[in-house]
């Protein structure tokens, strides 16, 4: 049996589920997989077969390195997070060398899913999944009237940057919050409006942001896979419950999300759907075109999505899976012993 290559960049430290569970794979099918971090400690290293740091570089750059990379090692598949735009510009290179990328090549439909505002335009008005409200603004006073608008209409209102990755820079406006009870609390999201205000007019101008109904019940991740001309192949509902207790359920309204989803956007491999219910209709929060740093507790229902995903991308076919649905899932933490830091580790 042949060994196939793999090697995954700048990922969440979670990927060291999805590395054994493609390497633990029921077909007995063997792996090395190689990995890199900007962070010689960090704890993806720990998963791989040969792991070293990688360069704080971006665009043409970027995709360069990782080429020469994968030409170095003899990569047969490359699953990026890191700078996935870079590279999805360059995949015609990647295909030159014999590398298979686990990358949307929809690049229009990337920068879109990137920069959210942008998503949420390409969506409106197609019946794929409802749309929270919200406005885009670059100033203060767009700021105001944005919160304003959003207040009168009914809303609580939360904003956050058009580009940002899960929650970072994500706050939620609330005049009633104590300042000083919070000082002895849990770090807190909530902002007063007046705070958030007087901190942006600090600035003529800045960064984009979304300014948004908030969203205030339960928050959903679709997982999904599909085939390389994007046809959905399965769909596994995770719902965050209380605590670190998730709840995979079999919701009708949650499987016709992602069936649209699929038709409309065509996004290729592993992908991941996140929405929010408020007042009972689950709306758009982002779409992730890679694997979701929570994957492992899905893959709890039965289906290896890691490994179907390399199958996926390299021309092979499978059955149909079919998720186990209507579980609860946690997870606890895993001591494991450090290797020795990364250094680069590729063939001259």
């Amino acid at each position: 049996m042949t060994m196939t290559n793999i090697y995954f960049n700048r990922w969440f430290s979670t990927v060291y589920h999805y590395v054994n569970m493609i390497r633990d794979n029921p077909d007995g099918e063997r792996f090395t997989f190689y990995g890199t971090h900007p962070d010689p400690n960090h704890l993806s290293l720990q998963a791989y077969d040969h792991a070293g740091t990688e360069p704080a570089i971006g665009g043409k750059e970027y995709a360069d390195f990782a080429l020469e990379f994968c030409r170095r090692n003899e990569i047969d598949v490359f699953i990026p997070r890191l700078n996935m735009l870079d590279i999805a510009k360059e995949a015609h290179r990647f295909d030159e060398l014999g590398t298979k990328v686990m990358v949307c090549r929809d690049v229009p439909l990337l920068e879109s899913m990137i920069e959210k505002d942008r998503f949420y335009e390409s969506l409106a008005g197609k019946d794929v999944v409802p749309i929270p409200d919200y406005e885009v603004v670059e100033t203060a006073e767009q700021f105001k009237r944005a919160y304003e608008s959003l207040v009168e209409a009914g809303h609580k209102v939360c904003f956050k940057p058009t580009n940002s990755e899960g929650g970072m820079g994500f706050r939620i406006i609330d005049d009633e919050i104590d300042p000083f009870a919070s000082l002895y609390g849990w770090v807190s999201l909530s902002i007063p409006f007046a705070q958030a205000y007087e901190a942006l007019s600090r600035a003529e101008r800045f960064p984009k942001l979304m300014v948004m109904e908030l969203l205030e019940e339960e928050e959903v991740s679709i997982d999904c896979l599909a085939d390389s001309r994007g046809e959905l192949i399965v769909s596994i509902p995770r719902r965050k419950s209380s605590g670190r207790i998730y709840v995979m359920e079999d919701k009708p309204e949650l499987a016709e999300i992602a069936r649209r989803v699929a038709k409309q956007c065509r996004i290729p491999f592993a992908y991941n759907i996140q929405v929010k219910y408020n007042k009972g209709v689950p709306k758009l929060l982002e779409i992730n075109p890679r694997m979701s740093g929570g994957l492992y507790l899905s893959c709890l229902t039965g289906v290896n999505v890691p490994y179907l995903a390399v199958q996926t991308v390299l021309g092979r076919t499978f059955p149909k899976p079919e998720p186990k649905l209507g579980i609860r899932a946690s997870y606890l933490e895993l001591p494991i012993l450090m290797n020795e830091a990364a250094r680069p580790s590729t063939k001259n």
